[in-house]
């Protein structure tokens, strides 16, 4: 295993003492970085050739240029969600299980299916081999025939989507982005199995199983999950920082969150945490 708390190869923590010093110079200088202005000129006619974006896509560009501003080299790729597999497996498994395809479903929805999504799931539940379609797969194919299904089929296709959904969750909440960046370079230095798999509104960390995941709970904060139900189950006290998400009681992976509002929160407690989570998820 190698890295933790006082872990040398961190941005600048050489030599720290009681926390990490290191990461908040770091971090101050990363976020005191200006772009460089264009002349003028050059902007009123590169705006006079592009047509309008929307506010949206106004805004996740924004993110995007904000998490790509000095400091360290963001990784340019996260890692496969190991739900892609399991999608993989269920496309290869339709024909055997329901009598047809994915393309034959989708075009079987276009042209016999009822309109909306909901009545599609509906409907969906009666069609197919064995007198209709689980609840699952009803959802996932009435979801695709109306495309509001993210494209996730394929590695490639997953890499994509997760840079999409890093974007768009941190749009108006553009100054935690490297906050949580700090902590997923933390995370990777724990081991080389670390594999850092965004969703719509989280980025899981995974071992072998979610150790760890990073949220942007609101606009001042993001909420840093552990996975500890081995640490509760037997019976260990924690402190008052690490609350209690309700997790262990309801069968979630992540039992504990810590709030982070400022490089100042990740400190060497935090990255101990961060660690036994990261141990406790060993192969069994």
């Amino acid at each position: 295993m190698r890295g933790g708390p006082e872990d040398s190869t961190l941005p600048g923590a050489a030599g720290s003492k009681g926390g990490l010093p290191g990461i908040r110079v770091w971090y101050a200088a990363r976020m005191a970085r200006k772009p460089q202005h264009k002349a003028k000129s050059q902007v009123r006619s590169a705006a006079k050739s592009r047509p309008k974006a929307s506010p949206k896509a106004n805004a996740v560009s924004k993110a995007r240029n904000t998490a790509r501003k000095g400091g360290a080299a963001r990784r340019s790729a996260y890692d496969v969600h190991p739900g892609v597999a399991m999608v993989r497996t269920w496309i290869a498994s339709l024909k055997a299980k329901t009598g047809c395809t994915l393309e034959e479903w989708l075009a079987h929805i276009e042209a016999k299916g009822p309109k909306t999504e909901q009545e599609r799931r509906e409907w969906l539940k009666g069609q197919g081999l064995g007198g209709g379609l689980g609840t699952v797969t009803a959802a996932e194919l009435a979801a695709r025939s109306m495309g509001t299904h993210p494209s996730e089929d394929t590695p490639e296709d997953y890499l994509k989507t997760a840079v999409t959904y890093v974007d768009e969750m941190y749009v108006g909440k553009e100054q935690l982005r490297p906050l949580a960046e700090l902590i997923i370079a933390a995370a990777r230095k724990l081991g080389g199995d670390v594999k850092v798999c965004p969703c719509k509104t989280m980025v899981p960390l995974y071992r072998e199983h979610v150790f760890a995941q990073i949220k942007p709970a609101s606009k001042t904060r993001i909420d840093l999950g552990f996975a500890l139900g081995a640490l509760v189950k037997a019976g260990e006290k924690f402190p008052a920082r690490l609350v209690d998400t309700g997790g262990f009681a309801k069968k979630d992976r992540i039992t504990h969150r810590v709030e982070i509002a400022k490089v100042g929160d990740i400190d060497a407690g935090v990255m101990r945490w961060l660690r036994r989570a990261y141990e406790l998820d060993v192969k069994k």
